[in-house]
């Protein structure tokens, strides 16, 4: 009897139809053809292990490879800002060479930075611009965006502020000074320490930050002039250098509530999200 109900059970899991019927017959549905309780639950169980496995790649890998995208998508667009503004030899323009770097440290494809290469050299003709605004809590925004279509990326960009609680706002341009950056892991660093290496380097001051996945980083700030001196004495003081370029970096910031900062970060991911958006800057300052 064991071994005849064991080829039952064999025979019914190659049967999509049955399958099917069993399953129906689980969930409470009039079934055609019955399976003993234990057997019911075995089949259940695998068909709901499944289920639960493809949910967690729909919801984790899915998202993550999502952003990944969005990731690639946006340096794409600054390398072809970089080589629009000084071509596409990196050993001649430091400014590609660095986002170059970055790319690599974000382990986007050879393929793909070689194909954003390309259609930079390609590409019609596109204009850069900086969107100017003011965002919840008073907070200050620069968003920088390179478009074929002035007035329909203005009209995009105009209509993300007003859904969420900001405006364009003229004159937020000179509450940042456009810097030079060296990234490095803040890992086994002691803030006392950042401060020496600052100093020894030649930068102006040093912060600590956090990457998109959450992981400290300590941000050397200097004059653009000197953003390959202070990279060379950061390398020199041992220090792994995780990305190197030009920022605009804050005068003042602006110190939000929670609720602010919520708000503040809908926006912000709303304005990122915009295909025309390279980057957005920002004055934000988490109230402690």
């Amino acid at each position: 009897m064991l071994g005849s109900t064991l080829l039952g059970a064999l025979r019914t899991l190659r049967s999509p139809t049955l399958v099917g019927t069993a399953l129906r017959a689980s969930c409470g549905a009039s079934p055609v053809w019955r399976t003993p309780p234990v057997r019911r639950l075995q089949l259940c169980s695998a068909l709901c292990a499944g289920h639960n496995k493809w949910s967690k790649v729909k919801n984790i890998k899915g998202p993550k490879d999502e952003a990944r995208g969005k990731i690639f998508m946006k340096y794409g667009m600054l390398i072809r800002i970089a080589v629009k503004e000084g071509g596409s030899n990196p050993d001649l323009n430091i400014n590609l060479a660095n986002l170059l770097e970055q790319c690599r440290s974000k382990n986007m494809p050879k393929a793909s930075i070689d194909a954003a290469i390309k259609s930079a050299e390609k590409a019609k003709p596109a204009s850069q611009h900086m969107f100017e605004a003011r965002g919840p809590g008073g907070c200050l925004l620069l968003i920088e965006v390179l478009t074929d279509n002035n007035s329909r990326t203005h009209q995009d960009i105009k209509r993300l502020l007003n859904k969420n609680g900001g405006m364009l706002s003229d004159g937020a341009r000179h509450n940042f000074n456009r810097r030079g950056v060296v990234v490095v892991p803040a890992q086994n660093v002691s803030a006392e320490r950042a401060l020496e290496m600052a100093i020894e380097a030649g930068a102006e001051d040093v912060l600590e930050t956090e990457d998109e996945e959450e992981k400290l980083q300590l941000k050397f700030i200097c004059a653009m002039s000197d953003l390959n001196k202070v990279r060379g004495s950061l390398e020199g003081l041992g220090l792994q250098i995780t990305s190197a370029g030009l920022e605009f970096v804050p005068r003042n910031h602006s110190s939000l509530d929670q609720e602010q900062m919520e708000a503040a970060s809908t926006l912000i991911e709303a304005l990122t999200d915009c295909p025309d958006v390279v980057r957005v800057w920002d004055n934000i300052q988490a109230d402690s």
